[in-house]
């Protein structure tokens, strides 16, 4: 089996105006995504909410910079690391990611083994 990303782009001011009710069905979604992981035969290694893109702070050729690289509606929110098959099988698992303003983004984990 090979690690895959799950990348989840979204637009924060969406999450930003939830109220507990709409936070909790959100919890509930990813709650059941991580169900649905091994119901498939794929094994959920991790995953993390990133905080607000205004707490980011960007590195490129050395200058440091408050900020993302680009202003965007939809920013990086988060990501899970799972275990699949085949990229087929890790699509088949991302299509089941909650994604309510944007979408994922699946990519390979590099092995060096």
């Amino acid at each position: 089996m090979a690690k895959y990303s799950i990348l989840i782009y979204g637009d924060e001011a969406y999450y930003a105006s939830l109220t507990p009710e709409g936070t909790a069905a959100v919890m509930d979604a990813h709650g059941a995504f991580a169900k649905a992981v091994g119901e498939l035969g794929g094994q959920l290694l991790g995953g993390e909410e990133l905080n607000s893109v205004s707490t980011a702070t960007s590195v490129r050729g050395g200058a440091v910079t408050d900020g993302p690289f680009v202003e965007t509606k939809e920013t990086l929110g988060g990501f899970y690391l799972v275990e699949a098959r085949d990229l087929d099988h890790a699509i088949e698992i991302a299509k089941l990611c909650p994604a309510p303003t944007g979408g994922v983004e699946v990519r390979p984990v590099v092995d060096h083994s």
